[in-house]
């Protein structure tokens, strides 16, 4: 896919090969903007987007496009398509061209790309600081869902009382994707499917059954469960908190008084957004940086 856009900025489909220098806008840009609101880089090293971006290129059911400018890449965005509700992200634009319509272009790009899928729903997370993303996804039609408390840090309590935690086999997959439609409405099965092959995924049970399960205990996961203790157990039971941290709604009070009084700080708030089919969850969650 090419398309011409405005001025001499043009959008394609993204290849694999495209990781390293999207991967080095993609740190530079998350740096520089989180660094001028005082918080901390989303990656460690430039490292980690190249590894994040190589990832997505070449996944099945990942959908990414990059925007290019005289010949050179400036950007780049994401769709996971793996579940009837599509996630988009993560957004990076050179900060050299930015504030000049780039942002908008690739956001524009993945929401063609999700009408012509049929998609119920897109959801994204963005940075609550970021006046100017918040701007443009509302501008694009998303509605704010769910303000999110982003927290690092090694869990005090590491076992919850009647709780089991172990780590998820192929076997669990009803199981867990009952529990999301439950809480939800849809499954996220792929996602699933993929962390247990990566050795990410956990489940935790009680009374016998699986109550919750987690693809990955951190930023890049998603968790979801029937209670609040469920979830205490699926955090506890993780040897650490993968990337920046767990995505806690804030609104769960109970929860993030947990995670507090248990020794998480707070790196930094974050929100839910989402266009399309949209459930209040009937029950814990954390979303994933996508959803």
């Amino acid at each position: 896919m090419t398309r011409e856009t405005q001025g001499r900025v043009t959008v394609r489909q993204a290849r694999p090969e495209d990781s390293a220098v999207c991967g080095s806008i993609c740190y530079e840009a998350f740096a520089a903007i989180n660094k001028a609101h005082g918080f901390p880089c989303d990656f460690p090293s430039p490292e980690a987007p190249v590894g994040l971006l190589s990832m997505m290129f070449s996944s099945p059911g990942i959908y990414a496009v990059v925007a290019e400018s005289e010949g050179r890449i400036v950007g780049s965005n994401a769709l996971d398509e793996r579940a009837v509700i599509h996630g988009v992200g993560p957004v990076s634009i050179d900060p050299a061209v930015q504030n000049r319509g780039v942002g908008r272009m690739l956001m524009e790009a993945v929401m063609e790309r999700t009408r012509e899928r049929g998609a119920v729903g897109v959801r994204l997370v963005q940075a609550a600081f970021h006046n100017r993303s918040l701007s443009l996804y509302t501008s694009m039609g998303f509605d704010i869902r769910e303000p999110l408390t982003c927290l690092q840090g090694q869990v005090k309590e590491r076992g919850v009382p009647g709780c089991a935690v172990r780590a998820a086999v192929r076997e669990d997959l009803d199981a867990c994707n009952d529990l999301s439609h439950r809480v939800h409405g849809f499954d996220r099965s792929l996602d699933l499917e993929r962390a247990i092959v990566e050795g990410t995924a956990s489940v935790v049970e009680r009374g016998g059954r699986v109550t919750g399960y987690s693809t990955h205990v951190g930023f890049f996961g998603h968790s979801t469960a029937e209670s609040n203790q469920d979830m205490q157990a699926l955090i506890g039971g993780a040897e650490s908190l993968a990337g920046p941290g767990i995505l806690v709604p804030s609104r769960n009070a109970v929860l993030l008084r947990w995670c507090l009084a248990n020794g998480l700080r707070v790196v930094q708030p974050m929100t839910l957004m989402s266009t399309g089919l949209y459930n209040e969850p009937a029950g814990a969650w954390m979303p994933s940086v996508l959803f």
